[in-house]
Parts: C-alpha cells; sequence; structure tokens
C-alpha cells in the first residue's frame, strides 16, 4: 500500500448517482444484490468485541438503503445520508425500522458534511457506527475522516467495504470463454471508469486511510485497523461469498445489474440511441456470453452464469 495516493473524488464531483432520478433510484434498488450476512456479521462482531454500542448506526453514501436496512434491526437509531436526492427518495420509500421499530431517517448530505448541513444536524460524538458500502471511492476522504472522528463516540468504528468485478466459476460450461466475455465487458467501458472505479476495483489499496493522510486524523487507532478481503485467496475461511444469494443467475438478471454500474451509465449516456437495442454495451457483452454457454451446448432459454466477486472490509475504532 503507498502512503500516499491521489486524493480521491469528493461525493460533489461524482455526477452519475448524484443526478439519479427516483426512477433510476429504484432500478438500483431492485437489481443491486445485497452483501452476504457473514460480511455483515464480521463487522457487527469487530465493533461489539472492542466494547461498540448498537445504539446509533450512519450509513454513508447510503445510496437506496440496501445496507443500513440490512444492520438497522441491531441498533436502536439509524440514519442513513447520501448526496442524490433520487437516491434518498428511493430509501425513504422503500422504508426500513431499528430493532425498536423507529423508522430509519434518511437525509441529503455528502461525505464531507456527514448531516452537519441538516436542519437537525447529526450531533458530535453521538455515533456507533459508520459504514460505508461500495460508496467510499467517491469520497474526498481529507474531508470524511476529520469529519468521522467528530460524530463517532469514542471507541466508535467505521466500517467501509467494496467489491471488484466478477470472476465466473469454473462449474459454468465454458467458463473460460464466459470469464473472457466478462473482461472484455470492462475493456469496453475503460473510458467511462473513472479513478473512483478504479480505486473500487484495485479493494481500496490506495483509498487514503486517516494516518496516511497529508494532515492525519490522529483520533484513529491504527493499532485497531482490520482488512479483510474475499475471492482472493487471502482468507480462504471467507472464500467468495461477498453477495448474498451466490446462485448461478440467468442473463436477464446478469444484464440488469450490470446496467447499475456508473461506467455502464455514463456510456449510456454518451450513446442515448444505442440503450435497449442490440448496440446497447451490456445488451452486446451478454450476446458474447451466450455464445460461449451455446458452445458448450446449454440450450437457448437455459443459459446461466456461476460466479462470485472479489470484495474488501476495511475497518478502524475512534480511541476511547
Amino acid at each position: 500500500m503507498t502512503d500516499i495516493a491521489p486524493t480521491p473524488p469528493s461525493s460533489s464531483t461524482e455526477t452519475t448517482f448524484r443526478s439519479f432520478s427516483h426512477a433510476q433510484g429504484t432500478n438500483y434498488a431492485q437489481n443491486r444484490r445485497d452483501y452476504h450476512s457473514k460480511l455483515y456479521q464480521i463487522i457487527i462482531d469487530y465493533h461489539t468485541s472492542n466494547g461498540g454500542e448498537l445504539n446509533t448506526i450512519l450509513d454513508v453514501g447510503c445510496g437506496p438503503g440496501t445496507a443500513v436496512r440490512t444492520l438497522a434491526p441491531r441498533f436502536s437509531h439509524a440514519i442513513g445520508i447520501d448526496p442524490s436526492e433520487g437516491m434518498i427518495t428511493t430509501a425513504r420509500s422503500l422504508g426500513g425500522v431499528s430493532y425498536n421499530s423507529e423508522a430509519i431517517r434518511f437525509d441529503i448530505s455528502t461525505a464531507e458534511d456527514l448531516g452537519s448541513n441538516l436542519s437537525s444536524p447529526i450531533p458530535d460524538g453521538s455515533v456507533d457506527l459508520i459504514t460505508a458500502a461500495t460508496a467510499a471511492h467517491w469520497f474526498n476522504m481529507s474531508g470524511f475522516w476529520p469529519r468521522a472522528a467528530q460524530v463517532l463516540k469514542p471507541g466508535g468504528s467505521v466500517a467501509i467495504w467494496t467489491s471488484a468485478s466478477l470472476r465466473v466459476h469454473p462449474s459454468t460450461p465454458n467458463y473460460a470463454a464466459v470469464q473472457s466475455a466478462i473482461d472484455k465487458h470492462e475493456d469496453v467501458l475503460k473510458d467511462y471508469m473513472v479513478l473512483g472505479n478504479r480505486l473500487s476495483r484495485d479493494l481500496y489499496v490506495d483509498l487514503h486511510l486517516p494516518w496516511a493522510l497529508p494532515t492525519p486524523v490522529s483520533e484513529f487507532d491504527e493499532g485497531t485497523f482490520l482488512r479483510k478481503e474475499w475471492g482472493t485467496g487471502r482468507d480462504p475461511e471467507l472464500g467468495d461469498q461477498f453477495f448474498a444469494h451466490q446462485a448461478p443467475v440467468d442473463l436477464d438478471t446478469l444484464e440488469l445489474v450490470l446496467g447499475t454500474t456508473s461506467p455502464v451509465t455514463r456510456w449510456r449516456e454518451a450513446h442515448p440511441d444505442a440503450v435497449g437495442t442490440e448496440r446497447d454495451a451490456v445488451r452486446m457483452i451478454r450476446r458474447e456470453i451466450e455464445r460461449a454457454l451455446h458452445d458448450a451446448g446449454v440450450e437457448e432459454g437455459k443459459e446461466m452464469v456461476k460466479g462470485g466477486v472479489k470484495g474488501v472490509l476495511l475497518m478502524v475504532k475512534r480511541k476511547a
């Protein structure tokens, strides 16, 4: 890991998700999978084993609220913030409650503000756990970490995670050719990938941590830092179970999932006449996958792909 990495873009400069409408947010929520229960359990176990309490969780870059909706029943109070009005509108429509049936609070705010801009600001020293699910690569970490230190209780935790590209399981017929088609998908979209996408693809090896900032945030204890990886072979016990429902998926589902990524969104904005046609970037990749499966004897209409992803979880404690 490098000591000084390029500063990631701030939430205010990431316009793809921020400009989402309610309809786009709803599509995202419908087609993005939730994370595996083992990931959530590792987060809770780490947090509570080091004295962390389960009073308030704050999910940053919450999108439609997937992660905070899953974790909220473990906490008395739950808050999700995102800079996108469309995402927050979607999150509010989907709802969710804490363990005492209190509704999750969803508000529009950036990772750098962490609620300081709201009419009812998030009080300093009030949050037990801050989470960021596939979002921190859009944060300005030089702004996020000092604000996180402010709102966290002493002994509170930060949990940040993301995933990389799909790796096709060898049980998929003609899996090498299917993997080649998936890899080609990234190549087709390379001109529509920005720094945040690359930070996520590289599993946050260059994401600024609080002690590696030009102005370190001393409130965080480097000695408590935890890094867990999925699908890389570095932790065989974790395997590739990063998302829930790892069963094989049909190509309609795969096409919808791939369509939620920000490079695809940017590609489609640049090629509006191709969206939904055979010239669509995702549709072309789908057709390559179909050909590979048909070459292996899979019947039309029965095409399925099984795979996993690489993933990473970073956790750190605020000093007590």
